[in-house]
């Protein structure tokens, strides 16, 4: 992502406290119709893995990571945030006819670019094991008519998620946390790429439509994003991948990207 791509003039789009869900629908909404180079970062995918997948999905995808190699065969995959679909449908993949794959993510058109390339992947793997669900990350536990949660308690092996977390706003993230343990097995897994901050991220930045939708200042800091996880109970938490230089600097702090991993 080029420095120069996105807005990150802080003066303006203020709002209320993080009430950022309609910039995100438009934002996301109009990156699902037409690609954003501002929403992603170079990420390197199995070139074979890939193969299956519908172009448009492909350049889609806004990511900053691949939590997709620590899926294993035959598990069963929740994927945070699934976008475009492109992590799932790797996934589905990796996991082959004994797994399952569920996507959930709340914006129409990214479910609509999603569900209409299901066809087509499962044309060229020769089997359907992904399904795509609209919700809130944060809300696996809403009830639906039948009073079913969308995602039921312990059946899922492992949580992906790739550039998704950050756009949580701080007051649903207890919701969000303790949603992934419950809906996890108990030898459930997490995968998360995302991005955090070494400073903490001021209010006035956070309330900023641009820096937030753009995955920038709704960061976790970098000591609370392994806290937080191991605060539920979650072991053998450490980053597999971080990157070296920043991907952003705004106001002296600086924006990595990372990949966590661990398991409860």
């Amino acid at each position: 992502m080029s420095e120069s791509c996105c807005n990150t003039n802080t003066s303006n789009k203020a709002s209320n406290q993080f009430d950022h869900k309609d910039a995100i629908q438009e934002r996301y909404g109009s990156a699902a119709q037409e690609k954003e180079s501002c929403l992603c970062t170079p990420v390197g995918f199995n070139p074979v893995l890939l193969e299956a997948i519908p172009q448009e999905v492909i350049e889609r995808d806004y990511g900053c990571g691949d939590p997709t190699k620590y899926v294993q065969k035959n598990d069963i995959v929740l994927d945070l945030g699934s976008g475009s679909g492109k992590n799932a449908f790797i996934c589905a993949q990796i996991v082959g006819k004994e797994g399952k794959v569920i996507g959930v993510d709340q914006n129409p058109d990214m479910l609509s670019l999603s569900r209409s390339a299901s066809k087509e992947v499962t044309k060229n793997i020769g089997f359907n094991n992904t399904e795509f669900l609209e919700g809130s990350i944060e809300k696996l536990d809403e009830l639906d008519k039948n009073l079913n949660p969308l995602i039921a308690d312990k059946s899922v092996d492992i949580i992906l998620s790739n550039c998704v977390l950050n756009l949580v706003s701080p007051e649903s993230r207890n919701n969000l946390l303790n949603n992934i343990k419950r809906v996890l097995n108990d030898n459930g897994r997490i995968a998360i790429s995302d991005i955090v901050s070494n400073k903490k991220v001021p209010l006035r930045l956070q309330n900023d439509h641009d820096l937030w939708t753009g995955c920038i200042s709704g960061a976790w800091y970098e000591p609370e994003f392994i806290s937080d996880f191991k605060e539920l109970g979650f072991k053998n938490l450490k980053f597999v991948e971080r990157s070296a230089e920043p991907w952003k600097v705004i106001e002296d702090i600086e924006f990595r990207t990372v990949t966590l991993v661990g398991n409860i």
